[in-house]
């Protein structure tokens, strides 16, 4: 149990560069996307020891702006497991390293698929919550799943009424 839970999640840290800025002098949204999924690809390769593929990204918040020359750090963390599927939580913080206070800048929910060298599905390991905040971010999970699954069976029939 104690491997499961050290394997269950990762933490990225690094300073923000001037190259990842946007024009308004702020870390660009596009450079935090890509740092969530490397962060959530590394977590789900970790957990099911296979190479993995983003399925979705939901529930994405920017909270607040990222600076040039802060210290990130993007927590990856499994919140919920299907039979391939992994569904991860990253959050987000970052702060003047000098001060040590860091405060949330987003968070994000992703799903990866764990796969063959084929490119085909493969099972993984089952995650069970443990305490309160794993029953919460499970249920949280779980809740974005059936939204996005509602909310693309809706879209799916709407395009199909115009034909």
């Amino acid at each position: 149990m104690q491997d499961q839970q050290l394997r269950r999640s990762l933490d990225f840290r690094f300073l923000a560069e001037p190259t990842d800025v946007n024009f308004g002098g702020k870390v660009h949204g596009g450079i935090v996307m890509k740092w969530m999924d490397q962060a959530g690809y590394a977590c789900a390769a970790q957990w099911s020891a296979h190479y993995c593929v983003t399925v979705s990204i939901g529930g994405i918040r920017f909270i607040r702006p990222i600076l040039v020359g802060q210290m990130v750090t993007l927590t990856a963390k499994i919140v919920h497991t299907g039979k391939t599927s992994m569904h991860i939580h990253i959050r987000i913080v970052a702060g003047d390293p000098k001060l040590n206070k860091m405060v949330e800048t987003g968070h994000c929910i992703m799903v990866f698929v764990a796969s063959d060298e084929a490119g085909y599905p493969v099972e993984v390991p089952t995650w069970e919550p443990q305490s309160k905040q794993d029953f919460a971010l499970e249920k949280y999970a779980i809740q974005a799943k059936e939204s996005a699954q509602s909310l693309d069976k809706e879209l799916l029939e709407a395009l199909s009424a115009d034909n």
